[in-house]
């Protein structure tokens, strides 16, 4: 294992996080603020606890998982169809490191900045709303995978895309309204029968649901499918990435 060439690729990406500082943990840190305003306070304020919890207190796991979702597949994305665009992708492939290198630096890099910002709204939560994390391993782990798990995916749609308007479509079309909706801002236990089957084809929900269960023992699948779930999304992920190295996929083109 080329640990240099790792560390390389892996201190460039998160440089480009310090000359972005505004991009990258201010705006995500204060547009979750202003959830827990409006969804906290105003919204909050009319809606009964859920299983014990207040809402305000509620929908901290669902916020910062909804942010972690966005900023890992933002950060693994732009980072590697970046080099793509201007060619430099060419000098990292003709050089003696092998595709898990290049993953581990890329994807290690969003992974880190997408637990960063986590933790920035996890503190940032207290000044709003009482929380309480009755499994703090268990909560910290939780978030690694889903950073982990999700900067790969997000790598995956930078080698796919070929194209900005490509790099935004997924996320935008189809993660993001799945976050919505995979109960960041409720439980799915209020929805009608028929929507609580339905919501449990949405991946996003076995991830807000583990998460939450780890802060207040609450969830609305069991802790087990949830750890299984990430896991497979991660296998098919390694999986994907390994067939686009191995094949050049958009890669030697």
């Amino acid at each position: 294992m080329n640990w240099l060439a790792v560390k390389a690729i892996f201190k460039f990406e998160m440089h480009r996080m310090q000359r972005t500082l505004g991009q990258s943990i201010a705006s995500p840190v204060i547009s979750t603020g202003l959830y827990f305003i409006v969804f906290g306070s105003a919204i909050g304020s009319r809606i009964e606890q859920i299983d014990g919890v207040s809402y305000g207190s509620f929908i901290v796991p669902g916020l910062i998982m909804l942010t972690v979702l966005s900023e890992s597949i933002s950060n693994a994305s732009f980072g590697i169809y970046f080099p793509r665009f201007t060619g430099t992708i060419y000098e990292v492939l003709s050089a003696p490191v092998s595709y898990v290198e290049i993953m581990l630096g890329y994807v290690g890099a969003a992974a880190t900045k997408s637990i960063i910002v986590g933790s920035l709204i996890l503190g940032t939560s207290f000044f709003f709303v009482p929380v309480s994390i009755a499994h703090p391993l268990l909560m910290f782990t939780f978030l690694v995978l889903t950073a982990v798990t999700f900067s790969l995916f997000g790598f995956l749609i930078g080698i796919w895309a070929d194209g900005f308007e490509k790099l935004q479509i997924i996320p935008l079309l189809i993660i993001t309204p799945l976050a919505f909706l995979g109960g960041s801002f409720y439980s799915i236990t209020m929805l009608p029968p028929v929507w609580q089957k339905i919501s449990l084809l949405n991946p996003v929900v076995y991830l807000i649901s583990g998460f939450r269960w780890a802060f207040y023992e609450s969830a609305d699948v069991s802790l087990g499918v949830s750890l299984g779930m990430i896991a497979v999304f991660l296998l098919i992920c390694l999986a994907t990435v390994r067939w686009m190295f191995a094949t050049g996929y958009k890669l030697k083109t």
